[in-house]
């Protein structure tokens, strides 16, 4: 580091952190270095189709990423925040001036009987190529058994129908808990169509997994040649193991300009933080506005400038159901509504999103500071947290 340049490090090559290196490039005496696992950019929504066989979901970091910002292929193992140092897998030492925490989420830890064993996460990159082979080595009329309705088990159910397959969606409670009544109602209609068997309700929870069933809290047993776990994400600990501040999950805790609480040299964005200890729902949605929140942050304090604080709109959650269907889900302060487009329009729309955060990323990269969407939505974001920060004074 020079005495007139400026050492940014981003860990975590996903949505929130490219989003964040290309924005802050766009200051010329500011050296971005991001330190990401892999050699490639993981288009995390798309991993279902990968299981499936239907899509690659990766693309090169030469086509998101700015070329002004360094890759590092490596893994944090610790951050030494009062030396602004970080500890990498490969033994070295990188320094930094500031610091963005991006390092998203991964499949929750399997902790139920049989899971660990006999269940397949498709959580990461790693797990859907794992999942493919096995799919592939199953015979085509093989029960597979997809635990979790959440908008991942949603989507591999269908992409998996889609493809022949019969498919039944454990949910342990309710399908689509995020969607509006009818909206839930027009992804039952469409599973249906398809062929998926949605086993929902407070006894559908799983209690057991084993290589050729999956049991269910009220004895029931369903046979299943393939289980596929979508049930619940985790944050990695690097936070907590480098003695930073976190929430019980394990998100490093913030204040609403995503500053660390312990460390004002380290900002965080996307699924692994946790602004004034309210996170918001993990998602690209929320992961990309993060970003370029974190990089506005930065560079506010370069600039000698109050950073602002945090503003996410949510305005609708997008499913797809196989190739040529679809919902997207209309939504208030995230907060679904009764309104929705489905079938082919909504299978339209979920491709648009799926590619249009490719071209978001690609934008940045070639123009900085050209993302506007985490300017929205500040009213939204405060009456929740005064909502919040009244009942705790209740309590």
């Amino acid at each position: 580091m020079s005495e007139n340049n400026t050492s940014v490090v981003v860990i975590g090559g996903g949505y929130a952190g490219v989003m964040a290196a290309n924005r802050l490039t766009l200051r010329g005496d500011v050296t971005v270095t991001l330190v990401n696992p892999r050699p490639s950019f993981v288009h995390r929504i798309r991993l279902h189709q990968l299981a499936a066989g239907n899509d690659a979901a990766v693309v090169a970091y030469e086509d998101v990423l700015a070329e002004g910002v360094r890759l590092a292929v490596d893994t944090v193992d610790r951050i030494d925040a009062p030396a602004r140092t970080l500890a990498l897998a490969s033994g070295d030492r990188l320094a930094y001036d500031y610091l963005v925490y991006a390092v998203g989420s991964t499949g929750a830890e399997l902790r139920v009987p049989g899971a660990a064993e006999h269940a397949h996460p498709v959580a990461t990159l790693e797990d859907a190529q794992q999942l493919r082979p096995v799919l592939d080595a199953a015979p085509a009329d093989a029960p597979v058994t997809v635990v979790g309705a959440g908008p991942t088990g949603i989507e591999t159910a269908a992409e998996l129908a889609g493809a022949g397959r019969p498919v039944t969606l454990v949910c342990g409670g309710t399908l689509g808990p995020y969607l509006h009544t009818r909206g839930r109602r027009s992804v039952a209609r469409r599973l249906a169509r398809l062929g998926v068997t949605v086993v929902d309700g407070p006894d559908s929870t799983v209690t057991h997994v084993t290589a050729t069933a999956v049991r269910l809290a009220d004895g029931r047993e369903l046979p299943s040649r393939v289980t596929v776990w979508t049930a619940g994400f985790a944050v990695p600990d690097l936070a907590a193991r480098s003695g930073l501040a976190t929430d019980a999950a394990g998100r490093i805790l913030t204040d609403e300009t995503l500053t660390s609480v312990d460390d004002d040299r380290i900002v965080a964005a996307g699924d692994s933080a946790a602004p004034s200890g309210l996170p918001l729902r993990m998602s690209c949605q929320a992961a990309m506005p993060m970003g370029a929140r974190a990089a506005d942050t930065v560079l506010s304090r370069l600039a000698d400038e109050t950073p602002e604080t945090l503003n996410q709109p949510f305005g609708a959650q997008c499913i797809s159901l196989g190739r040529h269907d679809g919902i997207f889900q209309f939504a208030k302060a995230d907060n679904a509504i009764w309104f929705h487009v489905d079938g082919k329009p909504g299978a339209k729309l979920k491709e648009t999103v799926c590619t249009g955060v490719v071209k978001h990323l690609a934008d940045e990269a070639h123009k900085p500071g050209g993302y506007r969407l985490h300017l929205m939505g500040a009213a939204n974001r405060q009456k929740k947290l005064q909502a919040v920060r009244g009942q705790t004074t209740a309590a």
